[in-house]
């Protein structure tokens, strides 16, 4: 019962944290991009091109254009990271809609395209950041980002970064003009970067190195609490020649005040450091990606060699090349 109200309860916070970075990017693109008609690829340049030929709404063709890559990527990506584009594409749609109206009227940033850029590609970076932090998705190349980063070391901005550079330059058919693409390539880069940024510094790992007399309560303080396995060390203090017990404790560096906040509360006196580490691979973390060489239809020439004993005869061994 305790573990089905915690899944509701963090399913729930996802949701909340979906929402804010879709609104988030739904602001920088139509307050910011928008007003200056520039193409910042995906499925959201895609509709902006259809918005500036043929006048149908961006958030009709942005909806469209998901809903079927979405049927496409349904079996690769699984059923969790379905429903919860669904519902991102929905309400990105929707606040696209609404902002649109807002500030169809509306200039924020007025004869300075490159600063509009700018503010835009770090709203939206920042919101598509926070989106996949969740588990969710904008939709859009979002859906064929995450299919690839899923089975390849190719991050997930930079896939961006190469789908959306192909849409941007096709705007050219449309408005002939380089500036725009120039604008457009800059808002990709920026919010390719901010994008890895955000997730990355959330996916980030630190060790704890926790020594404390009162450790079997910390440990099981920390399992109950922070949801983290504690790995028990026994060391000897050469000051004192007595043996201590080391918790040692890997988690996100989000979640490292909760891990502080666990040890004070239970002593005050614990000694504990805390280390950042490059890598975290396995349950509870990221999966590792590597590409496996076939060795199967490697060919291994093996020449015969002769070889004479004591007595003069003669013995063939495998040598391998």
């Amino acid at each position: 019962m305790a573990d089905k109200k915690a899944y509701l309860l963090n399913t729930a916070q996802d949701y909340i944290f979906i929402v804010l970075g879709l609104a988030c990017y739904a602001f920088g693109f139509t307050a910011f991009i928008l007003p200056e008609k520039i193409v910042i690829g995906g499925v959201a340049g895609m509709a902006s091109l259809l918005y500036y030929q043929w006048g149908i709404p961006v958030a009709w063709g942005n909806y469209g254009i998901n809903i079927i890559l979405l049927l496409m990527a349904a079996k690769i990506v699984g059923m969790t990271f379905v429903k919860r584009t669904v519902f991102g594409t929905t309400v990105l749609s929707f606040l696209i809609f609404l902002f649109q109206e807002l500030f169809s009227n509306v200039t924020i940033v007025t004869g300075q395209p490159f600063m509009s850029v700018v503010i835009g590609a770090l709203l939206c970076g920042f919101g598509i950041g926070l989106t996949f932090v969740h588990n969710g998705s904008s939709g859009g190349t979002d859906i064929i980002a995450a299919m690839v980063s899923k089975h390849s070391n190719v991050t997930i901005g930079r896939m961006i970064l190469y789908v959306d550079f192909l849409i941007i330059s096709s705007s050219y058919l449309l408005f002939h003009s380089i500036d725009k693409i120039v604008y457009g390539v800059v808002f990709v880069m920026i919010l390719s970067f901010v994008t890895d940024l955000v997730i990355n510094s959330n996916r980030q790992a630190v060790q704890f190195m926790i020594f404390s007399d009162k450790w079997e309560e910390i440990a099981d303080a920390i399992i109950r609490d922070a949801h983290r396995g504690c790995t028990i060390l026994n060391g000897t203090g050469w000051y004192t020649k007595n043996n201590v017990t080391i918790l040692m404790v890997m988690c996100r560096k989000i979640e490292s005040v909760t891990i502080f906040r666990i040890v004070k509360s239970i002593d005050k006196h614990a000694f504990v450091t805390q280390s950042k580490v490059n890598g975290v691979y396995g349950r509870g973390f990221d999966h590792v990606k590597v590409k496996m060489k076939d060795i199967s239809n490697d060919v291994r020439h093996v020449h015969p060699q002769t070889y004479y004993d004591a007595e003069g005869n003669a013995t063939t061994k495998s040598q391998q090349a």
